[in-house]
């Protein structure tokens, strides 16, 4: 099996120093590589080129047999990282918390603890003195995605 650390400092070869940054790193049994790479200013083509072919060309295919993908964290994915968070801050966020609670709203601050969203009130939450302001810990997050708007 292909080790899994050595893939990560290959990583780390391409990535150090650069505004882009990995999310996620699968290696399974059969030596299936998955690699899931994001920026601070975005991700194209040529920087899962670029990383694909550092990967692949520092391992030997002789020695052990791999299949490899690499990809940005795309919008539809769901944020695992601080870093992902910061740079989403402005964008519209649908949050699921630990305990099931949904909510939807504007990233209005990501912190080393705790976001906060903007919630969009009706009339009545409004008139009722209901908060438009949702802060969740980290910890109590189960799955965050931007939602996309048109």
């Amino acid at each position: 099996m292909i080790d899994k650390v050595e893939i990560l400092d290959l990583i780390r070869e391409v990535l150090d120093g650069t505004d882009k940054f990995l999310v996620d790193l699968h290696v399974s049994k059969d030596n299936r590589i998955n690699v899931s790479i994001d920026g601070d200013n975005g991700i194209n083509i040529d920087d899962c080129i670029e990383l694909s072919r550092h990967i692949e060309g520092n391992l030997d295919r002789e020695k052990e047999d791999f299949e490899l993908n690499v990809a940005s964290a795309g919008l539809d994915s769901p944020l695992k990282l601080l870093r992902q968070y910061k740079k989403n801050v402005g964008r519209s966020l649908k949050v699921e918390t630990m305990d099931g609670e949904v909510k939807e709203g504007v990233l209005m601050e990501a912190t080393d603890e705790k976001i906060v969203l903007k919630l969009e009130l009706t009339k009545k939450q409004k008139k009722e003195g209901v908060s438009d302001a949702f802060e969740c810990q980290y910890e109590q997050i189960k799955i965050a995605k931007i939602v996309i708007k048109f």
